[in-house]
């Protein structure tokens, strides 16, 4: 998912993509552990996808605290 769908979205929609992503990833990490995961570059994405969404969140709580329009200068 790139970043420009992950900042439409609302914090309880980003929160819900977080938690999926983060079970996911657990899964991802289980059937590497036990030698059945196919597509091991799947773990990497799914890393940087956590960290998008919670870069975005953080942004959005910046937002909101200082006040900030979402507009780009």
């Amino acid at each position: 998912m790139d970043a420009a769908k992950l900042r439409e979205m609302e914090i309880s929609e980003l929160h819900n993509k977080l938690a999926e992503h983060r079970e996911e990833l657990f899964k991802l990490r289980f059937q590497h552990s036990i030698g059945q995961l196919k597509n091991t570059a799947r773990i990497p994405q799914v890393k940087r996808t956590i960290a998008r969404i919670l870069t975005i969140m953080r942004e959005k709580q910046l937002e909101t605290k200082d006040g900030r329009s979402k507009e780009v200068k």
